[in-house]
């Protein structure tokens, strides 16, 4: 009978696979992503009403009260939506936009027109004099107005309120006037169907407090559509704004990404079709500015990417990352990096060190990419890019520290001495505090998971080639934050229903970096026992 394998090899064997795992976990996944996924047609290219707001170049901003559209940008803006759109919705007055009835008009477009109203009185009576204005310009180009967008949603006004808006409004102009918000909102508030010629709501089951996955979302539209006009019998219905991100933080089973878009607006195109309801799509362009209000997502609801290019087509296959090769080559330099890291120095020379370099340098490289992308996405300022790099330096540096003492573990060699314990700490303190802003503030927040992955694994499998009689007391520092980390992270499971698995893989990162400390504690204890003059 052969020998039982020992403990070393045992723990040898784990991390082999471990790493075999991560190096393919990551060609994978950018394997993955480039592979074009088949998704039913649209009807047609062409849709009937897009929300458009020109706010899209760096810097730009409605928030900026000195932000301004010119008319040459809005005509350009018009010319080209009007090949795909039949109409364009408007959300405010001002900053160029009171221009875009007469300049859509030009192109044959309609224009739903936005008055925004907030809790600033002055700001809503100028708002209205610009809207009236506008619209007793161009009677013609108006297809409604809207006054005020989600401020129910906001809470910024109440039912009264908004209602005496809309009736100073209404005695002004000749066109159909309506008020704008969540679905739901106007279930809660059904008095204000009497001040408005018809009833707009949104519709977003991304949004949803509980979200719906683009598969099914089409048939949530349907089914809140009939209960809005149960609720109210007779009077015509508008949805004012549906649409899918394509880039950001998942919602519990919801995916924002291209193909997700892609889906849910080729399947309500076709349901629009036989629906008796018009509706508005959100919307035309990515808007940057809008991640400030809520995080990565909300800057990429638009058809078309900031720079007016569609991001998919409405027939035929589609891929979420073209360059989906970039992973690979980042995969490939990292192992090179590593190589080259892992040969100065170097008291070994056996083929499973070097074959261990390449594969963390592999998953490392891939992980790395895959942070850049969501940074590509989410950065959107030079601070933001500054601390984002610096975080991915730090993560490159520790993980090619970690891979030289594993490199040599796993070459047959005791490295000379280890890494420092406050590196750790410093890993611990980033995590936690990332973790607490996951939990308490996480709504639009992304998971930065290809930056904690090279500390969180690499300081894993350190631990795991590590003798017992190598043990050391963790600083109590790392023993606090250590025992917090698994907890923080499974809330955040717990908060986005047991069903997205970033929150999983989140919690594993998390108990990947905190189970080494734990468990050395308790090892060190043990040898404290048996040996007390170690104290």
């Amino acid at each position: 009978m052969p020998p039982e394998p020992s403990p070393t090899h045992r723990r040898h064997g784990l991390t082999w696979l471990l790493l075999l795992l991560a190096a393919a976990a990551g060609a994978w996944w950018w394997w993955s992503i480039g592979r074009p996924v088949e998704l039913p047609d649209a009807p047609s290219s062409r849709i009937a009403c897009v929300s458009y707001g020109p706010f899209r170049r760096a810097g730009e901003s409605p928030l900026d009260p000195k932000a301004f559209i010119s008319p040459e940008r809005v005509d350009a803006d018009m010319r080209m939506l009007s090949q795909r759109f039949d109409c364009v919705r408007t959300y405010s007055q001002g900053q160029g936009l009171s221009a875009v009835p007469e300049i859509a008009a030009r192109h044959g477009m309609k224009v739903l027109m936005g008055i925004w109203l907030s809790r600033n009185p002055t700001l809503n009576d100028e708002q209205i004099r610009l809207g009236i204005a506008a619209a007793k310009a161009n009677p013609q180009a108006i297809r409604g107005i809207i006054v005020g967008n989600e401020v129910l949603l906001r809470g910024e006004l109440s039912s009264a309120q908004i209602a005496g808006y809309l009736r100073e409004v209404k005695a002004a102009v000749s066109v159909p006037v309506t008020y704008a918000d969540v679905w739901e909102f106007w279930l809660r508030h059904p008095e204000l169907a009497s001040s408005v010629d018809y009833i707009t709501i949104h519709i977003l089951p991304y949004w949803e407090d509980k979200p719906v996955p683009s598969p099914l979302a089409v048939q949530h539209v349907e089914e809140v559509s009939a209960r809005v006009e149960r609720a109210f019998p007779g009077r015509q219905i508008m949805i004012g704004e549906t649409g899918w991100p394509s880039e950001g933080r998942p919602r519990q089973g919801v995916q924002a990404s291209v193909v997700d878009e892609a889906r849910y607006l080729r399947e309500f195109m076709r349901y629009a079709t036989t629906a008796r309801m018009p509706y508005n799509v959100f919307a035309a362009f990515d808007q940057p500015w809008q991640r400030v209000l809520e995080g990565t997502v909300g800057g990429y609801w638009g058809i078309f990417d900031v720079n007016a290019k569609p991001k998919f087509p409405m027939q035929g296959p589609v891929t979420e990352e073209p360059h989906w090769a970039y992973g690979w080559l980042a995969g490939a330099v990292g192992a090179i990096v590593f190589l080259l890291a892992g040969s100065w120095r170097r008291r070994w020379n056996r083929k499973r060190g070097w074959l261990a370099l390449m594969l963390l340098g592999s998953a490392s490289g891939c992980a790395l990419a895959w942070q850049a992308r969501q940074m590509w996405f989410a950065c959107s300022n030079t601070v933001e890019w500054a601390l984002s790099i610096a975080a991915c330096v730090a993560a490159l540096a520790t993980a090619l520290q970690l891979a030289r003492w594993i490199a040599a573990r796993l070459a047959g060699f005791t490295p000379p001495m280890r890494p420092s314990a406050w590196l750790r700490f410093g890993w611990l303190f980033l995590l936690t505090y990332f973790d607490l802003l996951q939990v308490f503030d996480g709504r639009y927040r992304d998971f930065p998971l290809g930056l904690f992955a090279l500390p969180c694994i690499g300081y894993a499998l350190m631990a795991l080639l590590s003798d017992r009689h190598e043990a050391r007391m963790p600083m109590v520092e790392e023993r606090f934050l250590a025992a917090c980390l698994p907890i923080l992270a499974a809330v955040v499971v717990l908060q986005e229903a047991g069903v997205m698995p970033v929150a999983w893989l989140w919690l594993l990162l998390n108990s990947a970096i905190a189970a080494p400390v734990l468990v050395g504690w308790r090892q060190a204890r043990q040898q404290l026992r048996l040996n007390p003059q170690q104290a």
